[in-house]
């Protein structure tokens, strides 16, 4: 698809938004100080951004209790990878291009918090057995050398009412993520033999 008005140079960029606000500037730090500590213990939910050598890039999302990412000391946290489909896009992609962001999301909370740095995989048994979940020690552990840290404000909540439930908008029309496998791979499997393993693996796959 063609555009005709494309920005191509920060200049360009700066002369239609404004330089940054000075307190957006200074409110980034290089460790994770007691708030960032207290927002990371409260969140149960934050996505990854990864990419690989090529610069192809992916987003994950990571959920568990609150506080399931372990702040190891004020420059590393560790998170637990849990059982999935084994794509395992994140790995591979730290494995070409150790680079990773982090935003941690707390319901209800309009703020969030970025992290940025380098990740290792890592399977130290003793690091492993602290994020474990009903005596599940997970497999691999993501562990992040922190670079950069901020709060980032809460507007996206503000416009997106994204933990007001009342403005939320009905899903009964979309389609089961059963279907969406089907169509998308083609699969000869039937829908509803999708839709059963999807089912005992939320049930028994969990940890």
């Amino acid at each position: 698809m063609e555009f005709a008005e494309v920005i191509g140079t920060e200049a360009e960029l700066r002369r239609v938004i404004g330089p940054p606000i000075e307190r957006s500037l200074k409110k980034e730090i290089t460790r994770l100080d007691v708030h960032c500590r207290a927002l990371i213990a409260k969140s149960p939910f934050l996505l990854i951004a990864s990419g690989d050598a090529s610069g192809r890039m992916d987003v994950s999302p990571k959920g568990d209790y609150p506080g399931f990412v372990l702040v190891l000391d004020d420059e590393t946290l560790a998170i637990p990878d849990r059982p999935g489909n084994r794509r395992a896009d994140t790995f591979t992609n730290v494995l070409e291009n150790p680079g990773v962001g982090l935003l941690f999301l707390i319901p209800g909370k309009l703020e969030t918090l970025r992290v940025n740095g380098r990740a290792r995989i890592v399977r130290d048994l003793e690091l492993r057995r602290r994020m474990s979940v009903k005596d599940k020690v997970p497999e691999l552990a993501l562990v992040v050398t922190v670079e950069q840290a901020f709060i980032h404000c809460g507007k996206c909540m503000l416009r997106s009412h994204l933990w007001q439930k009342e403005q939320w908008q009905e899903i009964e029309d979309l389609q089961t993520q059963a279907q969406c496998l089907v169509d998308h791979g083609k699969l000869e499997q039937s829908l509803e033999e999708v839709q059963a393993s999807i089912d005992k693996s939320r049930t028994a796959g969990l940890y």
